[in-house]
């Protein structure tokens, strides 16, 4: 790396001595040797409503850059990344501000998140896929700077799908924002001690939802590392509605155990479930996952997964000595303690508003409101 500096150092030394030799000497450098940039948007551009709307309601207001056609530059080049659509990328940026940004600027105050918000939000088109280990990125913090929204080429398939609307980007926008808030003033270690021992960094992608619910997380991706469930805490609480909320704590009161995927329709993707070891017991229902092949216009193939779907379960004993319910709402419980003492910021509050907001949305007046 040194060598590779010094070689760029001496080019551009080089260089300079070669201006300097070929002009006069009564020349004058001007301040800079590069074309100036004016910050006028242009009228005429097919981009102009979008980069309007940028700029007033986002650089203007929060000192904060929305990029949307992904230069390279602002991307990690060990992926194979795509920029997103103009039309979803339109889309985004008002759902960013009607459940983000106007969310926090109701509960928290309009100066808030011009003082602790990101300063860049980048819109990628595809997922980061990794396929060592079969996941995706979804969404990045980075340095409490940064925080970057991937998948927004899907954004439209969505429109129908409550559940996948959240899973993307509505609580992704409220997880990386934990993440910015929790690096700029840490939460209490404390949380770090309720699940101690339960965490898998390498293989939390092959746990079940029901299986890391029983052991007091809210998600699988939660069970992977202290500081990604304290996220996944917040923002899980503040999107997941009643009958989600109520779900998540059906599955943390059970036990699991690991069975055959043969043993369950083919059609679901699932590791773990109730078997169907006592007939007389009262009957329950675990929601499972269903695989989804979607062809686009281009004939490319799509899979996601499509929940609301349930099977015939059973309760079997909880071996694994933690109480799943009571580990959630500990860490709930932290976390609005700390929202509240750290940034005067009302937990409950802010789910009530996101909520309300989630439910009577409308993208199309939206869309219409903002004169996109």
């Amino acid at each position: 790396m040194k060598k590779i500096q010094y070689y760029i150092s001496a080019l551009l030394l080089l260089a300079v001595a070669s201006m300097s030799l070929s002009s006069c000497s009564e020349d004058k450098l001007g301040p800079t040797i590069f074309p100036e940039v004016s910050d006028d948007l242009d009228p005429n551009s097919y981009t102009y409503d979008l980069d309007k709307f940028l700029k007033e309601n986002y650089l203007d207001k929060y000192n904060l850059t929305f990029l949307y056609k992904m230069p390279d530059v602002s991307t990690n080049m060990n992926y194979n990344l795509v920029p997103a659509t103009y039309e979803n990328s339109k889309d985004l940026a008002v759902l960013c501000k009607y459940l983000w940004f106007d969310v926090y600027d109701k509960i928290a105050g309009p100066e808030f998140l011009k003082a602790y918000g990101p300063r860049i939000i980048l819109l990628i088109g595809s997922p980061a896929y990794n396929p060592t280990s079969g996941t995706e990125i979804v969404g990045l913090a980075e340095g409490g700077i940064k925080v970057s929204l991937f998948k927004v080429n899907d954004l439209n398939r969505f429109f129908n799908n409550p559940e996948m609307m959240n899973e993307y980007y509505f609580k992704t926008m409220h997880h990386e924002f934990a993440h910015i808030l929790h690096q700029t003033k840490t939460y209490p270690n404390e949380f770090n001690t309720i699940s101690i021992g339960h965490y898998d960094g390498n293989n939390w992608q092959d746990r079940s939802e029901g299986q890391v619910a029983s052991l007091g997380f809210l998600t699988t991706y939660a069970s992977s590392e202290f500081r990604e469930d304290f996220a996944e805490t917040i923002a899980n609480y503040i999107t997941m509605n009643e009958s989600q909320w109520a779900r998540i704590m059906d599955l943390a009161r059970r036990g699991w155990v690991s069975g055959d995927e043969d043993d369950v329709a083919s059609e679901f993707f699932c590791y773990y479930y109730y078997p169907d070891n006592d007939a007389t017991q009262d009957m329950k229902y675990a929601y499972m996952y269903e695989v989804i092949d979607e062809t686009d216009e281009e004939g490319v193939v799509h899979h996601y997964l499509r929940s609301n779907r349930s099977i015939v379960v059973y309760d079997v004993e909880d071996k694994d000595g933690i109480d799943g319910v009571d580990a959630i709402n500990q860490k709930v419980q932290i976390a609005r303690e700390w929202l509240k003492t750290a940034w005067n910021v009302d937990l409950d509050e802010l789910r009530q508003e996101v909520q309300d907001r989630q439910k009577s949305y409308n993208i199309a007046d939206l869309r219409s409101q903002y004169g996109l």
